[in-house]
C-alpha cells in the first residue's frame, strides 16, 4: 500500500512553495488492461458456473446421493444454484452491459467473495473431519479461487487484499455455522482448524497480495510509459511503415484525441540528421495546423517524446474512410461521389493557396464522418508527405529516402521521380479517388507496385462509365478523365477550377442532406464520441490510422 500513496503523491504536481497545481488523479491501472481483465473475468464466471455444476451437480444426479438431513440439503442447493446463476450474470454483464470496466473489476471481487462461500458450502457444509497428524486432508479449493482473482482481475492491491482475506475466511466461517447449527463442539480442534486454514487460505491471501502488487505496479509503469507530455495513450489503433496512430487523453481536458507516433529510427541515427528530420516534422506540423478549412483534420499539438518519437495530436473522427465506404457498401451513386469530392477540392483548395501539396491523396485518406447534425462531411487527413512549394529554400518535408504516395493513386509525374511536382499532382489523385468511388476499382492494378507504377505512366485509363453498371453522366466521366490526364497541364489546374467543373454537373443536388442522414441511419447507427470509458474501443474511428 507505500507504493500506491506514493505513486499517487507523484501523481500531484506541487511547485517549490509546497502548494499543489492540480489534484492528484486516481491511480489505476491502463484503460486498455483494465478492458482485457473486464473480459476475462467474465469467462472466468462462465468457468465457475460451468465447474460448479459438473461438480456438485452431476454427482447428485448421477448417483443419486441425498443428505440424511434434508433442511440442510435444501440450503446447501440453494447456495449451489446461487453461485452458478450469479458467475452466469457476471458473464452475460461483461457482454452486454453498459459499466466501466474499473466498476466492474470492483463488483468482480464481490463475485469472488461470493463465489468462494460457494465453493466452501460445497466443500464444508456436511461439516469438516476430525484433525490429527495422521491425517492429511488436502488444499482447499478456495486456495485456487483466491490465487486465480488478481490475475484475472486485477485491482488495487489493497482492495486485492481485502477480497482475499475475506475468501480466506469463508471455510472457517462456513463451518462455525454449520457447528453452531448442528450443536456440535469445536473447540477440541479449534487450534488444529487455525492452524490448518493458516497454512492454506491464509497463506494463499497473502499471496494473492503479493501477486496483486506485482501486476499493479506493471500496470502503473506501463501507463506511465505511455504518457507524452498531457496526453495519456489509451489504446493503439493501427501501425503501419512510419509509425503507430493510438487514441489518447488529454488530462485536463475532456477531449478525446487521436496520436500518431512517426518511428524514431526514420528520424534519424546521428544528431545531424535527427535535428534536421524534427526540423521538417515541426515544419510540416505547423503548416498543417495553420489551414482553417473544416474540411480538414484538425491537428492539436505536436512534439518529441524523451525518445525522440515525433508525434502529432489529432481530433478524433466519428466516420469511415472512402476506401471502407466501397468495400462495404460498393460503388456510389454519382450524386453522392459529387458531393463528396467537392469537399475534398475545399480542403486542397486551402492547402494548394498556403503552398502545400499532400501527396498522397487516396480513399483511406479520405473520411466520411458524422459531425453534428451534418453526415457525409469529409475530412482530409494525413498531409505527412506534405511538400513545401512556394519557399525554394525548404527542404522538402518528408523523412529522407521514403517513397511519397501510394501506387494505385500516384500522379505519373510522381512515378518517374519527377522533383518538380505541384498541386496538380494531387488533382490527378482526386481523379483516382473519384474512379473508386464510382466503380470500385482502381484505374490501374498491377501484380506489383512497380507495374501499377509503369500503367500509371504508360496506359490510357478506362472511362469509368465503361467499367460500372451504375449511371455516370458524360460530363462527370469526362471530368474523372481530365484529372487522369498524364500530362499535369491537360487536367484542370487548381482545386477551385475543378471544385467548379464538378458543380457545373448539378449532381451535388441529387445528394440532399436527407438523404445522407437516411443512409447513415441505415448503415452506420450509433456514435462513438461518448466517453472512451464506456465505449468498446474497436467501434473508435481514428482520424488518420493510415501510418505510412
Amino acid at each position: 500500500m507505500a507504493d500506491e500513496k506514493v505513486l499517487l503523491n507523484k501523481a500531484t504536481d506541487a511547485p517549490s512553495g509546497g502548494q499543489p497545481v492540480a489534484k492528484a488523479e486516481p491511480v489505476t491501472l491502463p484503460p486498455e488492461l483494465l478492458r482485457e481483465a473486464s473480459v476475462r473475468l467474465g469467462w472466468a464466471g462462465m468457468i465457475y458456473a460451468v465447474a460448479y455444476t459438473l461438480a456438485y451437480w452431476v454427482p447428485f444426479f448421477v448417483q443419486r446421493t441425498q443428505h440424511p438431513d434434508w433442511p440442510f440439503a435444501i440450503i446447501e442447493n440453494f447456495f449451489a444454484a446461487g453461485s452458478i446463476l450469479l458467475g452466469v450474470i457476471v458473464f452475460i454483464v461483461s457482454r452486454y452491459a453498459r459499466m466501466s470496466p474499473q466498476r466492474f473489476l470492483d463488483a468482480g471481487l464481490v463475485f469472488a467473495v461470493v463465489g468462494a462461500v460457494g465453493i466452501s458450502m460445497a466443500e464444508f457444509w456436511r461439516g469438516f473431519p476430525p484433525i490429527n497428524v495422521t491425517v492429511f486432508l488436502g488444499v482447499p479449493w478456495e486456495c485456487v479461487w483466491i490465487l486465480i482473482i488478481p490475475l484475472v482481475a486485477p485491482n488495487l492491491p489493497r482492495k486485492i487484499l481485502l477480497a482475499s482475506l475475506a475468501m480466506a475466511s469463508t471455510g472457517p466461517l462456513v463451518l462455525l455455522y454449520v457447528a453452531q447449527v448442528r450443536g456440535e463442539n469445536v473447540s477440541n480442534s479449534g487450534i488444529s482448524l487455525a492452524t490448518y486454514f493458516l497454512f492454506t487460505t491464509y497463506l494463499c491471501a497473502l499471496i494473492a497480495y503479493v501477486t496483486s502488487r506485482f501486476v499493479f505496479l506493471y500496470g502503473i509503469r506501463l501507463k506511465k510509459a505511455r504518457e507524452i507530455g498531457s496526453y495519456e495513450l489509451v489504446s493503439r489503433l493501427g501501425e503501419g511503415g512510419m509509425g503507430e496512430v493510438w487514441v489518447a487523453r488529454h488530462r485536463m481536458l475532456a477531449r478525446p484525441a487521436a496520436m500518431k507516433l512517426v518511428r524514431p529510427e526514420l528520424i534519424g541515427s546521428d544528431w545531424r540528421s535527427r535535428e534536421r528530420a524534427i526540423s521538417r516534422f515541426k515544419r510540416e506540423a505547423k503548416a498543417t495546423a495553420a489551414l482553417g478549412s473544416t474540411h480538414t483534420v484538425d491537428i492539436y499539438d505536436f512534439g518529441v517524446t524523451d525518445e525522440g518519437a515525433f508525434f502529432y495530436v489529432m481530433e478524433l473522427l466519428d466516420g469511415i474512410s472512402l476506401e471502407t465506404l466501397v468495400r462495404q457498401f460498393g460503388p456510389q451513386t454519382s450524386g453522392r461521389v459529387v458531393h463528396l469530392l467537392r469537399q475534398v477540392c475545399h480542403s486542397l483548395g486551402e492547402a494548394h493557396g498556403a503552398g502545400l501539396i499532400h501527396r498522397d491523396i487516396k480513399p483511406a485518406n479520405i473520411f466520411a464522418c458524422r459531425l453534428g447534425p451534418d453526415r457525409d462531411y469529409v475530412k482530409v487527413l494525413d498531409f505527412g508527405l506534405v511538400k513545401m512549394t512556394e519557399q525554394p529554400t525548404m527542404t522538402q518535408l518528408t523523412v529522407d529516402h521514403a517513397t511519397a504516395g501510394t501506387p494505385a493513386y500516384m500522379a505519373p509525374e510522381m512515378a518517374l521521380g519527377q522533383t518538380d511536382i505541384d498541386s496538380r499532382a494531387d488533382l490527378y489523385s482526386v481523379g483516382c479517388v473519384a474512379y473508386w468511388l464510382l466503380t470500385g476499382q482502381t484505374v490501374f492494378s498491377g501484380e506489383t507496385p512497380m507495374a501499377t507504377l509503369i500503367a500509371q505512366v504508360q496506359s490510357v485509363p478506362i472511362p469509368p462509365s465503361q467499367r460500372t453498371e451504375l449511371f455516370i453522366p458524360r460530363m462527370l466521366d469526362e471530368i474523372v478523365l481530365a484529372c487522369l490526364a498524364k500530362d499535369p497541364a491537360h487536367r484542370p489546374q487548381t482545386a477551385e477550377e475543378l471544385d467548379r467543373r464538378l458543380a457545373a454537373t448539378n449532381l451535388a443536388g441529387s445528394w440532399q442532406p436527407d438523404d445522407a442522414r437516411e443512409w447513415w441511419a441505415r448503415n452506420h447507427p450509433g456514435t462513438v464520441m461518448g466517453e472512451l470509458e464506456h465505449t468498446p474501443i474497436e467501434r473508435v474511428t481514428v482520424a488518420s490510422l493510415r501510418t505510412g
